[in-house]
């Protein structure tokens, strides 16, 4: 059965309604635009370093099939069990048969962007698993009912005071938090640290494995990370097969540039390094850890040459925060786990056209996105790409071919012939100058335009008329 097409317009038409919501993403963006400018102050440094972590991306998604076994070889000789799922039902399957053998109905959760590809919470709820987010962002929105509108900071679209609102809502000890963000983040605390002694199973993301090691790399900023890999007896860490990189040394520049990318920090307070289970004799640590690798469309991605460059990207949102599409609207718009730049060319390609085909249109090719990517992905060129796709069957994206249209195939043949025949252009841009501005509006393809810009104005004399009255040659 064929998915609903989201409705990014409509969406994005009610987010520049909320005057709020606006102004809340404003002062974000721009906090966070300046403290990543200070971070890369010396251009020299910065155009040096993404383009180290870019081939450190390049070489991996290179090697990527080798280094997946690799990968697999390494983590079990380390006691790290591997599993495969080749979709987000799959990958859900292995985390709830991993929960019920380990007798465990309550899971604490650090941030995980593939855990929100699988729609993760909502599927084991409906099988009878507590899920917490111990992320406090992710714990925020968990409490609004809500996705992440950032891959980062999920809850960026709400200010203290709607925080303080909600957690009075919520939360039966929260009267006396007033609006004082160190009350509010204390209270979640004392409820969280509690959780994790409970929670049978604690689940992460990864924010990059090694294949030369069977290492899985975490860094976050709360600690909550650590304690949901240490604290309960079993691990589960969930990454998309593109996150693996071949060598230990890998590792410094992509956590180099994430925080400083992300959040105008040098370095995030937590960087967890984990290449095993317990052993004998530790005092702390999980008995089990499990890796889920998820494919959901990746492996289609990595086959087009130039669509695999979307595999890069390490999420540090970056684009998000420069992006002037994703600023005045949020995150919530885009109605997906992935929104903003990095979004709008990596979703349709898992999700298919036919209901993303709108998300590569969302944007204003203004380069933004790949002028601050710290691995240099060509964002805006995979845009142009996609919306070729849309219109175009081929074999290389999922449902492409989705928003063919034969009215605009028409139009756009119509105006290929206008253009190479110099009678037909001298016919057609004549009566536009004449009459062109006493066409309505609401014609049926200028209400398209005019919807959400002014009519344009034809001039009442043609380049050509204007280049004879001064004596130009028609050449």
């Amino acid at each position: 059965m064929a998915e609903h097409a989201v409705n990014f317009a409509a969406a994005s038409k009610a987010a520049l309604q909320d005057s709020q919501l606006r102004g809340n993403f404003r002062r974000a963006m721009d906090g966070l635009m300046s403290k990543r400018a200070v971070q890369f102050a010396d251009a020299k440094e910065w155009h040096a370093m993404r383009a180290l972590a870019a081939s450190v991306r390049l070489r991996a998604l290179a090697k990527l099939p080798e280094l997946l076994e690799q990968l697999e070889t390494n983590l079990t000789r380390n006691g790290i069990q591997v599993h495969w799922a080749s979709t987000t039902a799959e990958a859900n399957a292995i985390t709830l048969a991993i929960m019920r053998k380990a007798n465990a109905t309550l899971a604490v959760k650090g941030k995980s962007m593939v855990t929100e590809e699988m729609h993760l919470n909502a599927f084991l709820e409906e099988h009878g698993v507590e899920v917490l987010e111990s992320d406090l962002g992710e714990y925020i929105v968990q409490l609004d009912g809500t996705m992440p509108s950032h891959i980062i900071m999920p809850a960026i679209h709400l200010n203290t005071k709607q925080i303080a609102h909600l957690f009075k809502q919520k939360i039966k000890d929260a009267a006396s938090t007033g609006e004082d963000a160190a009350a509010l983040t204390d209270l979640a605390r004392r409820i969280l640290r509690q959780k994790f002694m409970n929670a049978g199973v604690g689940m992460s993301g990864v924010n990059a494995a090694v294949a030369e090691t069977g290492t899985l790399c975490l860094i976050e900023n709360e600690g909550n990370g650590r304690m949901c890999t240490t604290v309960p007896p079993v691990h589960i860490a969930f990454m998309g097969l593109e996150k693996v990189v071949e060598k230990l040394e890998d590792v410094p520049p992509i956590i180099s540039l994430l925080p400083r990318s992300a959040t105008g920090q040098p370095i995030t307070t937590y960087v967890n390094m984990i290449s095993s289970p317990r052993k004998e004799g530790e005092k702390d640590g999980p008995r089990e850890i499990h890796v889920v690798i998820l494919d959901n469309g990746r492996s289609s991605v990595y086959a087009d040459p130039e669509l695999r460059d979307t595999l890069r990207c390490i999420r540090c949102g970056a684009c998000m925060n420069h992006c002037p599409v994703y600023t005045k609207v949020g995150g919530h718009a885009y109605e997906a786990p992935y929104p903003g730049p990095i979004g709008k060319i990596l979703v349709p390609q898992m999700e298919g056209l036919a209901k993303r085909g709108e998300m590569p249109h969302a944007c204003t090719m203004c380069n933004a996105c790949v002028e601050i990517c710290p691995v240099q992905i060509p964002i805006v060129e995979i845009m142009g790409r996609l919306r070729v796709e849309a219109v175009h069957p081929s074999a290389s994206v999922k449902d492409s071919g989705a928003r063919a249209s034969k009215t605009e195939a028409l139009v756009w043949k119509g105006w290929a012939a206008m253009n190479t025949s110099p009678l037909a252009y001298k016919i057609a841009t004549t009566a536009m100058s004449a009459v062109g501005n006493a066409a309505p509006g609401s014609l049926p393809l200028l209400k398209e335009w005019t919807s959400v810009r002014s009519k344009p104005r034809f001039a009442p004399r043609t380049l050509h008329d204007l280049a004879r009255k001064k004596g130009i040659p028609n050449v």
